[in-house]
């Protein structure tokens, strides 16, 4: 299965409010990584003590970055209409729609999927499905955490560990039986006149 893994960091944790400061993606195609997609993200606003100390971002290290509006359209174009992986989906994606609404920006296509309610059921009586936890679990090689490319990869060689635990031969259709939840895709919006004409369309 080709796919794109992806992860964000931010402000904090209520989207609408708090702000990305990071997104990262990794394609896959047969098991390996074909493509990777990362950069910081200006949030403009000051980035809270507390959430440097999780990903190591600070305010110095974004200033000059291009803000989300600028950014949606690239990750759009890298990830099309590829199925997406994130772990624990809902946090990266609520927080990519609010923004995706906000500035009706081109969004990717593909159908979301989450590790994090898989892994518990392929993987079952692990202490806790954090994905460290997991990595550590499957002894996959890793250097840091808590920064978006890295974490996208990682969830990536997870997903892959998953579909092999499952047989390999699995569509996005068995994926989904197994998260329990309806199937969650990005909000596509139709541009505006003003916009076509902005981009000369």
């Amino acid at each position: 299965m080709k796919f794109v893994a992806f992860d964000i960091e931010t402000t904090g944790t209520v989207a609408g409010v708090d702000r990305i400061v990071e997104l990262g993606g990794v394609a896959f195609e047969n098991g390996q990584p074909v493509g990777r997609f990362s950069t910081l993200v200006n949030p403009m606003i000051p980035i809270p003590i507390g959430a440097s100390r999780v990903n190591g971002i600070t305010d110095d290290m974004v200033v000059g970055q291009p803000t989300i509006d600028k950014v949606l359209p690239d990750f759009a174009e890298f990830c099309g209409d590829l199925p997406l992986v994130a772990h624990n989906s809902p946090f990266d994606s609520q927080f990519l729609t609010s923004d995706i609404k906000l500035f009706e920006a081109p969004a990717p296509r593909g159908t979301v999927l989450d590790t994090l309610p898989v892994a518990r059921k392929v993987f079952p009586g692990l202490l806790n499905y954090k994905l460290e936890t997991l990595i550590n679990h499957l002894a996959i090689e890793k250097t840091h955490f808590h920064r978006a490319e890295a974490d996208a990869a990682y969830c990536g060689q997870l997903f892959i560990k998953i579909l092999e635990k499952m047989g390999g031969n699995v569509g996005v259709e068995n994926i989904l039986a197994l998260m329990g939840r309806p199937e969650f895709r990005f909000p596509q919006i139709i541009p505006s006149p003003k916009q076509l004409s902005l981009l000369g369309l």
